[in-house]
């Protein structure tokens, strides 16, 4: 991939041969995030596991204590009280049959989140292979098959993150935004990388965090030393 000036520059400010502590590792990618917008930090997490079997999957949702930034779009396949009950909670998106006809024959994905109830799962599933690639069927793990549908919009709308391995055993999400500054990108680094460490499975063989590196959007990667986690 070819680099524009810009981004040789700041790679200057990185030393590729270390691994920072985080705080260090979080105050280099504020300094290197200074593009013409407010960019996303980013962290990717590869670790010592095998996605390929069930009983080494890592998924998981959390809660940042200071959101990422970005303001997400519910959508929630519930009917009766419950649609009500999304509906009033925030749900920008609330349906049933319609809003599978809507996906599958429009293509439309205006939403970031979808939540369930657990007696529409049936209906949901008919849409298995358009979400499923795109991170978004609901999965009670995640928190987004609920009877509970307010919980789970409002932890959404709170900062709730979803994380899970790729097909390279790697974790991609967000932590919040550069704008947020050193203490809050802090806490949301920690939360996010407790959770992950927390849900190691017990079939992993080895060392468990392989690899652990933050970015700004249009940023280095900058190594985090996974010892001081």
């Amino acid at each position: 991939m070819k680099r524009g000036k810009r981004y040789k520059e700041l790679v200057k400010l990185v030393d590729r041969s270390v691994s920072y502590d985080p705080a260090d590792a979080i105050r280099l990618v504020q300094e290197t995030g200074k593009a013409k917008f407010d960019e996303m930090v980013e962290l990717h997490v590869r670790l010592g596991v095998d996605s390929r079997h069930a009983d080494q999957q890592v998924r998981g949702a959390v809660v940042l204590p200071h959101g990422t930034g970005r303001t997400k779009r519910v959508l929630v396949f519930a009917k009766g009280p419950k649609a009500d009950e999304a509906l009033a909670a925030g749900a920008e998106y609330v349906g049933a049959e319609d809003l599978v006809e809507k996906i599958t024959k429009e293509n439309w994905f205006e939403f970031d989140v979808v939540v369930a109830t657990p007696d529409m799962m049936g209906v949901v599933g008919r849409l298995g292979k358009v979400l499923g690639p795109k991170g978004l069927m609901p999965n009670p793990k995640s928190g987004t098959v609920s009877m509970d549908v307010t919980k789970a919009i409002n932890e959404i709308k709170a900062g709730k993150i979803e994380y899970r391995l790729d097909k390279t055993n790697i974790i991609h999400c967000p932590i919040g935004k550069v704008s947020f500054g050193q203490e809050k990108l802090e806490e949301n680094f920690k939360v996010i990388m407790d959770a992950i460490i927390k849900a190691k499975p017990s079939a992993a063989k080895g060392q468990y965090l392989k690899n652990v590196s933050l970015s700004a959007t249009m940023g280095p990667g900058i190594r985090v030393n996974g010892a001081k986690l």
